[in-house]
């Protein structure tokens, strides 16, 4: 395969139905479909995703991204009572917020939006690409107010309104640090049940924090994909679990990442096959011809044509096998998506 096919944008299309995508989640978490695809032979079996403690070995360490995702999206009017949107994207300071706007041209400086009664915001400065800084005055607990009001951000191709089970369906089990404004989708198909058979059967689970922002939507709009520029997020690991995937590593145990988000975050700390420890933005890039240095194994949701996810599991498993398994998916009616089922690549 030529190094300047792998780089054209285009090689990553594929045809997918829309009624593949994924509108709402399976009522049980762990039965969505399960893909496992062995990196070395190609060889592609189907599963229902509670099957994936049989594929998992005592010593196996699985790494997750415990980052939560906000109700980030807030109705409001201006005193005019015209309606306006604010999507929060990042937090400044505890009462400054980068946001998007909707009707972006109508919200100056100096604007106020009003939430509630006790629950409001004036834009204080304009930000980049059409964003806005806004300034908020609640009563009480924020994260409560927040609860109360936002709704959760779900994605462009989720054709529907948020309805209040998205708070709970669009959120992992084991989600603890707030941040994000999608889901790191790969970890949704787990039930505390599993977490607890998991453990049970030896297998080290371990966590890291990648903050995802709404760049992992944004599509890939050049040519070649070295020249897209990625976003940057957030992300942290602990001395800790830096120190325990290092030891696992030496002891030639299996890294298996929980989704693309998590891998990033490992593959941005990875110093000479080692993991480093600390925080910092990362806009990490993975594409095949760049070499994983930290990851043996990945579970992942499947992704969008042409998208820098796409591109990252080709990377790791092999453009012609990831490109054959998304066919089989589609063949065999799998969901796509955010709300869809699942691949494990060994």
């Amino acid at each position: 395969m030529q190094k300047t096919f792998l780089t054209r944008t285009s090689s990553y299309f594929y045809n997918l139905p829309q009624g593949l995508i994924a509108q709402y989640p399976k009522d049980k978490r762990s039965e969505s479909l399960l893909l496992k695809l062995e990196r070395t032979t190609g060889k592609i079996s189907h599963h229902k995703f509670w099957e994936i403690i049989d594929f998992l070995k005592p010593g196996d360490v699985l790494v997750l991204n415990k980052t939560k995702v906000i109700p980030a999206r807030l109705f409001g009017t201006k005193p005019t009572g015209a309606k306006v949107e604010v999507f929060l994207l990042n937090q400044i300071t505890d009462k400054i917020w980068e946001c998007l706007v909707k009707p972006g041209k109508r919200l100056r400086i100096g604007t106020e939006i009003n939430f509630s009664e006790n629950f409001k915001g004036k834009v204080i400065d304009y930000a980049d690409e059409g964003g806005r800084i806004v300034q908020f005055e609640w009563q009480g607990d924020f994260w409560n107010v927040l609860e109360d009001f936002g709704k959760m951000p779900l994605p462009p191709y989720i054709k529907r309104e948020a309805i209040e089970k998205d708070k709970e369906t669009y959120q992992t089990i084991y989600a603890e640090n707030r941040g994000s404004v999608a889901a790191p989708t790969a970890g949704l198909h787990f039930t505390r049940e599993l977490m607890q058979k998991i453990r049970g059967k030896g297998v080290e689970i371990l966590e890291v924090i990648l903050h995802i922002g709404l760049g992992t939507f944004r599509p890939v709009k050049t040519d070649k994909i070295q020249d897209h520029k990625m976003h940057s997020e957030h992300c942290q690991i602990s001395k800790e679990t830096a120190e325990k995937i290092n030891k696992a590593k030496n002891e030639g145990r299996r890294i298996i990442a929980v989704g693309t988000t998590t891998t990033r975050t490992l593959e941005s700390f990875a110093e000479n096959s080692r993991l480093e420890y600390g925080s910092h933005w990362t806009d990490i890039f993975i594409y095949p011809g760049k070499k994983n240095q930290i990851i043996d194994g990945l579970i992942t949701n499947f992704h969008m044509p042409e998208s820098t996810l796409l591109m990252l599991v080709s990377a790791f498993a092999g453009y012609e096998n990831i490109i054959k398994a998304y066919q089989i998916a589609v063949a065999k009616k799998y969901r796509f998506f955010s709300y869809g089922d699942a691949m494990l690549i060994l």
